[in-house]
């Protein structure tokens, strides 16, 4: 199996509601956050793990084309199935495949963003990333239960995304960039990170350019 070319797919992802991917914190503080979001361990700003991407992008379209396996992702192995080709077979370790053939790299903040959390952090105090309080309600009481506070990063904020494809002679390519293409599409439609169904991670990609050109026809 030989490699022809790599194909980079870059662009904006911009957050139209509150995103939130989790990280970790080691110490709970009182009064402070339950679930913060992850962010850089030097510079401290938020990103999106490729990681993240790539496990929604796969996800959406094994259930499209309704691929699962017992609740996990597709391992069948087939020549012919896009997901086990292009994003791996999962556990499957006896395949002929070859290697994966996407790559998604971490997002950073854009310049833009960047530059408006640094004026926040540096000349207000403020930051640049907002916590939002939820409840459970009490249906008899209709009071609150169990309020915990999590970070989101706000609407408008705009990440820089970068996708290398891996072409090989038994590929063919442009069915590569439409199954890649189709899994953003659906990432769009549906959210990114977690807690979808409450209004979060509602993401649209701008800016789309292949090779360095404008990705003409790219509308998800």
């Amino acid at each position: 199996m030989q490699l022809k070319k790599h194909i980079v797919i870059s662009g904006n992802v911009k957050c139209e509601t509150g995103l939130h991917i989790g990280g970790s914190t080691e110490a709970m503080e009182i009064g402070g956050v339950d679930l913060p979001v992850i962010k850089h361990p030097v510079s401290k700003e938020p990103y999106i793990p490729g990681s993240s991407l790539k496990g929604k992008m796969r996800s959406e379209l094994e259930k499209k084309y309704d691929k699962t396996v017992n609740g996990e992702p597709c391992r069948c192995g087939r020549e012919d199935c896009l997901i086990c080709r292009i994003f791996g077979p999962h556990k499957n370790v006896n395949h002929t495949l070859g290697p994966t053939r996407i790559l998604i790299r971490d997002c950073p903040l854009s310049i833009k963003s960047r530059e408006e959390y640094d004026r926040l952090m540096k000349e207000k105090g403020i930051d640049y990333i907002e916590k939002k309080t939820e409840n459970i309600i009490d249906r008899m009481r209709g009071t609150a239960l169990h309020p915990r506070t999590q970070e989101r990063v706000p609407a408008g904020a705009e990440f820089i995304f970068e996708i290398v494809l891996q072409i090989f002679d038994k590929d063919k390519e442009n069915e590569i960039k439409d199954f890649d293409k189709e899994g953003l599409s659906l990432v769009q439609k549906s959210y990114l990170g977690g807690s979808g169904s409450r209004g979060y991670g509602k993401v649209k990609f701008e800016d789309m350019k292949i090779d360095g050109e404008l990705w003409k026809g790219f509308e998800v």
